[in-house]
């Protein structure tokens, strides 16, 4: 296999029908990449700013996606009056998906099938329920 190094350089890059297993880019911009029909399986994005970031008709099973937000205080880029974008998720399969230990404040749920949602272990129906009994 051959290596290609591009180091402190500018390039537009047009890549067709190969196989980059094991490619790492560091320190980069790679601002409007647009990636098609490609297998990417155990790819890892660390430290990256992934703003305005759009995944279309993807295959997610078993990603993880955690530290996600703001740079948390004490992190050198942590601006307590910068606030998180909303995120939006839509026609998306999480049925046994967990999510733990995130800011859900002002999140809306509409036209989703929440059968068996749990919140702090309580099932959704019964908390709707009990809602619904105290008024």
């Amino acid at each position: 296999m051959q290596t290609l190094d591009i180091i402190n350089d500018q390039k537009q890059l047009n890549v067709q029908e190969a196989n980059l297993t094991g490619s790492k880019i560091t320190l980069a911009c790679i601002n409007e990449l647009v990636m098609n029909d490609v297998s990417a399986t155990n790819v890892k994005i660390t430290n990256a700013n992934l703003s305005d970031l759009e995944i279309e008709g993807a295959q997610l099973g078993g990603a993880y996606i955690h530290n996600i937000g703001m740079p948390p205080k004490g992190h050198p880029y942590y601006d307590e009056n910068a606030k998180q974008r909303p995120l939006k998720f839509e026609d998306c399969d999480l049925n046994g998906s967990t999510i733990t230990n995130c800011d859900l404040s002002n999140v809306e749920i509409a036209d989703c099938d929440t059968t068996g949602m749990k919140i702090n272990g309580i099932l959704m129906d019964d908390l709707l329920r009990a809602y619904k009994s105290a008024w």
